[in-house]
């Protein structure tokens, strides 16, 4: 599986980015597809989360309301709708899938800046 993440940036604090993640290979193996984030000097975090159907959903506690995940499995894509942006939400943002046998793949990451 491979991942191709695009669509970070700088933002105003308050502001809006939509990030989108496009799976190529072996995408019927794929069962979840999310999104974790990275900040200077932190671990890697998990963001967001979705099963295939979207029966299931997981949101770190700090976006929840804030960001909303879809996932179009016709074009095997992610996206992550980020709203109401802070400077905390500053991180490298990672698309991540999981599969059918529970190995990760990682996209290459893009930068998201929340600044004034």
């Amino acid at each position: 599986v491979q991942l191709q993440a695009s669509g970070g940036g700088l933002v105003q604090p308050g502001g809006s980015l939509r990030l989108s993640c496009a799976a190529s290979g072996s995408v019927s193996s794929i069962s979840f597809l999310g999104w974790y984030r990275q900040a200077p000097g932190k671990q890697r975090d998990l963001v967001a989360t979705m099963s295939y159907y979207g029966r299931a959903m997981n949101y770190a506690d700090s976006v929840k309301g804030r960001f909303t995940i879809s996932r179009d499995n016709t074009k095997n894509t992610v996206s992550l709708q980020m709203n109401s942006l802070k400077p905390e939400d500053t991180a490298v943002y990672y698309c991540n899938a999981l599969d059918d046998r529970l190995r990760q793949y990682w996209g290459q990451g893009t930068q998201v800046t929340v600044s004034s």
